[in-house]
């Protein structure tokens, strides 16, 4: 039986659902979720980041921040929290993807789609109000689909940013303390020229 605030989860998404469905995005949602899977396509972003200089470091830090979200969402907060999937508790839910099987707090897809999207705003504001944008969308996606309450994608987004946030810092601070490394170095003087013979 669902308590109070469990019933209030599902009024929510219910809301949602009811009023963004159509025949036309029951075909472009799972496209867009699909981007999410894995992170592989912040994956990608932060490999090609990382072959062009100029962007090497976002890259870096962008693949930091993706590991970081790994390690909270699916080895600390999904086992942890263990809580059920919405469509777990509806079964005349039809789904139009295959059912995931982890899980459902935090949003995995959002968290490190947030996580990386951060990283890319932080270093460059307007690919990275793209990235954002489409890290939104991914997560709307995942109520869409049913498979997860807008708890699950806020807190994935709010944690997402904290974690994308804190690689950022975690990289400026190795890259500032290597810098002022560098500078305390002593530089080579060149090698005194021999006196003259006289």
């Amino acid at each position: 039986m669902l308590t109070g605030l469990g019933q209030l989860e599902f009024r929510i998404l219910d809301w949602f659902v009811d009023l963004t469905h159509s025949d036309v995005l029951d075909v472009i949602v799972p496209k867009i979720s699909f981007l999410g899977d894995g992170g592989w396509f912040w994956i990608l972003l932060a490999v090609l980041f990382l072959t062009w200089k100029p962007t090497r470091k976002m890259g870096l830090t962008a693949a930091l921040a993706l590991l970081l979200s790994l390690l909270v969402a699916n080895v600390i907060l999904k086992p942890m929290v263990g809580r059920i999937r919405p469509f777990e508790l509806k079964p005349a839910i039809q789904l139009l993807i295959d059912k995931p099987l982890d899980p459902s707090f935090p949003s995995g897809h959002t968290q490190a789609s947030f996580a990386a999207a951060t990283v890319i705003y932080r270093n460059k504001k307007w690919p990275g109000i793209a990235a954002l944008s489409l890290a939104t969308l991914i997560g709307l996606s995942r109520m869409y689909l049913y498979v997860h309450y807008a708890s699950d994608v806020f807190a994935g987004a709010a944690i997402g940013y904290g974690l994308g946030c804190l690689a950022d810092m975690v990289v400026n601070e190795i890259r500032y303390r290597h810098n002022a490394k560098k500078r305390r170095r002593p530089k080579r003087t060149m090698q005194q020229k021999r006196p003259k013979r006289s």
